[in-house]
């Protein structure tokens, strides 16, 4: 049995939020040093040696913090997906494959009106609808419908024994 890996933060979200505390700190600083100052050339050493770098480890530190949630995401992504990978269906036979099970079987053909499509009656597309209609096989020849590809209904032009999956019989 596997055990759940601790969630821990991602390096990259711990180098945002550093970059952003180290930003708005040199903000600060650059604020409080233009602020002492009457003359702008005395203002722009703190400007250029704090106030601009803070504003970019801000905007460095909002990008990283948007690339460490992503990386975070990828890999909450990537453990889910192994947890789905790492299970086996209940119905799988000895080759680890799941047995094929027909999704619809019923012979009744339904169409619902304004659809395009045939259905089986059992087919999850189709039942349960109170307005679907049943459908000859004679009929479909000129309704212009299509058969279902979930079901996979039999009708117009089938060979003989097509629902049979060995195919139809050799002569």
């Amino acid at each position: 049995m596997r055990t759940p890996l601790p969630r821990t933060a991602h390096p990259v979200l711990w180098a945002g939020w550093a970059a952003l505390a180290g930003g708005a700190v040199l903000c600060a600083v650059g604020w409080y040093g233009v602020s002492g100052e009457r003359f702008a050339e005395r203002q722009l050493p703190y400007l250029a040696s704090c106030t601009v770098p803070g504003a970019a480890l801000i905007v460095a530190g909002a990008v990283l913090l948007a690339h460490g949630r992503d990386a975070l995401a990828a890999t909450r992504v990537e453990e889910l997906y192994g947890l789905l990978v790492a299970t086996e269906p209940a119905d799988a036979d000895a080759s680890g494959r799941a047995a094929a099970t027909p999704l619809a079987t019923s012979d009744e053909l339904l169409r619902v009106p304004g659809g395009t499509l045939w259905h089986r009656a059992d087919c999850p597309l189709a039942a349960g609808k109170a307005d679907a209609v049943p459908v000859d096989a004679g009929a479909l020849s000129g309704s212009g419908l299509r058969p279902c590809p979930v079901c996979d209904p039999p009708g117009r032009d089938d060979p003989p024994g097509r629902d049979d999956p060995a195919g139809p019989p050799e002569g």
